[in-house]
């Protein structure tokens, strides 16, 4: 039997810097989960001290999440799952999970995506967006600035065609905040 593909689901900063190989990428949908920053950041984007935020998937059946579907051939499956698990799971945050989405074409393929871990205390569901935009104004990470992840994520979602009126008024605010 072949080895089939690995899929993976982007919805953060996998879209616009991967850090895998890949043969082919699509805009896909994930239902029911929602993109938020619902996961303190104390690595890459904030301190233990001052942290970020980060995107995570947050469980949520009335929700879908745009973004991007990886497919990654049977030749670079391992490679790309190890890099992801060295990335992604630095912490327990995040939780690795095999979900069904559904990609432009289509068709439905299972992925591999990374969700939030509600039970680890770097879980912040709920911060009002006013807070959110006050964190990510002021924090930095061993990867750089909170204000750089969000402007990348919304770049690319813009690029992408995926329209995120959360992020874009993150976007607006934290501007605001910095003078930038």
């Amino acid at each position: 039997m072949t080895e089939q593909p690995l899929w993976v689901f982007g919805y953060g900063s996998l879209m616009w810097r991967p850090g895998f190989q890949y043969s082919t990428r699509q805009i896909a949908r994930l239902t029911g989960y929602a993109r938020s920053f619902c996961m303190w950041s104390i690595h890459y984007r904030g301190t233990h001290e001052q942290p970020g935020l980060v995107l995570a998937l947050d469980e949520d059946e009335t929700a879908s999440c745009l973004g991007l579907g990886f497919e990654v051939s049977p030749d670079h499956r391992q490679e790309a799952l190890e890099y992801l698990r060295a990335r992604e799971l630095i912490s327990s945050a995040y939780l690795e999970a095999e979900l069904p989405m559904e990609l432009d074409d289509g068709r439905v393929v299972h992925a591999v995506t990374f969700v939030i871990n509600r039970e680890n205390n770097q879980y912040c569901g709920g911060l009002e967006l006013q807070e959110q935009a006050r964190v990510i104004a002021n924090a930095r990470g061993e990867m750089g600035s909170n204000v750089e992840y969000l402007q990348n994520t919304a770049a690319h979602l813009r690029e992408l065609g995926i329209h995120d009126p959360e992020m874009e008024w993150l976007v607006e605010r934290v501007a605001e905040l910095t003078g930038s």
